[in-house]
């Protein structure tokens, strides 16, 4: 049965954010060793280097909001492309900040995917 991208997109963006919202330990399980992030410019690899980056972030609460949700199937492995925008609320600011994450997802053997590869960064006005 052929995936659906963009419920897949839809379903993962849902999944990954409210998670990184409320426990961003629980992310581990989305990334491999062989994982890439790119965050603000900064490479980092592996599952728990990843997290270690995420979990290290100068703040503990936050919500991110999603304005956009893009997908495209990848002919990489059956892969999925997903380009997310939307807005950053940290815990005791007034004001927003816009991000933009771009994420290539991998099926596993499972049946489930992982995070080969992600991009973040905020977009200053």
């Amino acid at each position: 049965m052929a995936v659906d991208p963009d419920a897949l997109a839809k379903a993962f963006v849902e999944h990954y954010y409210s998670t990184f919202d409320t426990n961003r330990n629980n992310l581990l399980n989305l990334y491999e060793e062989g994982s890439m992030l790119s965050f603000e410019g900064e490479k980092i690899q592996g599952s728990h280097n990843i997290v270690a980056k995420l979990t290290s972030l100068p703040f503990q609460h936050c919500h991110h909001t999603i304005s956009t949700v893009d997908s495209q199937p990848s002919a990489v492995n059956a892969g999925m492309l997903v380009f997310v925008s939307g807005n950053l609320q940290l815990a005791g600011e007034h004001h927003a900040l816009k991000f933009s994450q771009m994420f290539h997802l991998m099926p596993t053997p499972q049946g489930s995917y992982y995070v080969l590869n992600d991009i973040f960064r905020l977009n200053y006005a």
